[in-house]
């Protein structure tokens, strides 16, 4: 049953994203890109999360909404989420009350549609064996996007981590929020329990998102902010999925 309410979900995502995504690319012609993350990808990817949902059983529950910005808040923001899953890169955009503009690997713009849609949001790609490139590249960007009140959102561990394990954390987001004098929030996200990586399936359950409070970036050590963010968000994926570390190392 599992199986068919996940091919379900992917149905419909390969689907409406055809129209929705050719909409948004024939748009983007005529308007600018913080109108079309709001007619086209904010409802598209928000469909994602109710269809996961609603079809297959993937609940989600949200801790510290409090702490984020509202939308006529202007601070700068650099999310720095958990990442193990394809779930976050759908929710966030689905819950913040800015446009975010995510920093991500070049090669997805090759994808047919999807692809062409970030090339068309005004986000931040990044070709990772250029390094030092790389970092210019997020620096330059990442603060124009956000003097167009657009918040960026880098995962610190840079890949998906299996449920209860942990990755290397890099500062390269909290060296952006230094640069920039922006403030960081930290958000644990257990959607490992929900969709494993390097799945197509789901598995009913109830993933929480925990945001953490923003933490300002002004005069402080990247290094430094960046082991303050992972100590933060590793904690709190304990305390919100005991189960999934009792079995994991360290």
């Amino acid at each position: 049953m599992n199986a068919l309410r996940s091919l379900l979900v992917f149905l419909w995502m390969v689907v409406t994203v055809i129209p929705c995504g050719l909409a948004l690319v024939v748009m983007s012609v005529f308007v600018n890109d913080t109108r079309l993350w709001w007619w086209f990808a904010v409802p598209w990817l928000r469909g994602v999360i109710e269809v996961a949902r609603i079809v297959a059983g993937v609940q989600y529950r949200i801790h510290g909404i409090e702490n984020l910005p509202a939308a006529d808040d202007m601070r700068r923001i650099v999310l720095c989420p958990k990442h193990q899953s394809t779930w976050e890169t759908f929710f966030f955009p689905s819950m913040t009350p800015h446009p975010l503009a995510y920093v991500f690997k070049k090669e997805l713009l090759y994808i047919p549609i999807f692809g062409w849609c970030l090339a068309r949001l005004k986000m931040v790609h990044i070709d990772r064996s250029r390094r030092s490139e790389a970092w210019s590249k997020v620096a330059a960007q990442g603060r124009e996007l956000m003097d167009r009140g657009k918040w960026v959102i880098m995962f610190p561990e840079g890949t998906r981590t299996a449920r209860g394990s942990k990755g290397q954390y890099k500062s390269g987001a909290t060296r952006l929020a230094v640069a920039t004098g922006a403030s960081v929030i930290p958000v644990a996200v257990t959607s490992g329990r929900c969709w494993p990586r390097r799945t197509f399936s789901f598995i009913p359950g109830v993933i929480d998102v925990s945001i953490g409070t923003p933490v300002s970036a002004l005069d402080r050590d990247p290094g430094e902010l960046m082991d303050e963010v992972e100590r933060w968000i590793e904690a709190e994926m304990r305390r919100l999925d005991p189960a999934a570390y009792r079995k994991a190392p360290g």
